[in-house]
């Protein structure tokens, strides 16, 4: 368990107002059609928060249990997992990112790079409608078929300067996988790919309830979602240390 989660679910905050020529599209364009796609721009600013609950399977760790991901708006998340009987905690305010220590028990701040990767993934759906907010800037790469169907190739540039490549399915505006580099289980950097895949409506939001993630090429994790709520009135509270 000792791995720092890529939540790209987290991967809805694709942000641009960039002009790329060549591709027969503007970036500003692409990522209209995918917040419409979404639900539209009055749908994704009426969340203010959001809860997924469902099953988690580690296929490298040959283990499952049970997650729950709170998310609320801007900034702040919250995962509790229940692996085989423990229970494994990840949060942050947007400030500060904290959670359990898988060998003593105890909770504490998570060091710097695991930090970073949460609170990038904490970021929600005003980011994807304001970007310059928070320093996201976004590029077109081109397409690239795979399996027969088209994607864009987009690549989104954090604040902090931490790339992740999104590919969007050209029919739907969807995403279909992103890649990015997370810390491996055994240290060191790894490239990851996760797969976002069905997606139901929730209140006229588009959310994807399956997500698989490969690690170098290898399947690492597959979460299922079996229930999505959203604005439930989630308190501050949940995400202090």
């Amino acid at each position: 368990m000792k791995k720092t989660f890529s939540l790209f679910l987290l991967s809805f905050f694709l942000v641009s107002l960039i002009s790329t020529p060549g591709y027969g599209q503007k970036v500003s364009d692409i990522l209209e059609k995918m917040i419409k796609a979404r639900g539209g721009r009055t749908a994704l600013k009426n969340i203010k928060d959001i809860t997924l609950t469902g099953t988690m399977d580690m296929i490298a760790m040959g283990a499952s249990g049970s997650i729950a991901i709170y998310k609320k708006e801007p900034d702040n998340m919250r995962w509790d997992i229940d692996m085989s009987g423990m229970m494994f905690t990840r949060v942050t305010d947007g400030k500060i990112a904290w959670g359990t220590n898988f060998q003593t028990g105890g909770l504490e701040e998570l060091p710097e790079q695991e930090a970073a990767e949460l609170k990038r993934s904490a970021l929600g759906y005003d980011s994807l409608l304001n970007p310059k907010k928070y320093g996201i800037t976004f590029a077109l790469k081109g397409k690239k078929q795979i399996e027969g169907k088209d994607y864009l190739i987009l690549e989104q540039t954090y604040a902090d300067g931490h790339k992740a490549t999104h590919y969007i399915d050209t029919k739907t505006y969807l995403i279909y996988k992103t890649v990015t580099t997370a810390q491996g289980m055994m240290g060191g950097e790894v490239e990851e790919e996760t797969f976002l895949s069905d997606y139901k409506k929730v209140n006229g939001v588009m959310i994807a309830h399956t997500m698989t993630v490969l690690q170098d090429g290898e399947e690492f994790l597959i979460m299922s979602y079996t229930e999505v709520k959203l604005n439930t009135g989630l308190e501050d509270s949940l995400f202090k240390m």
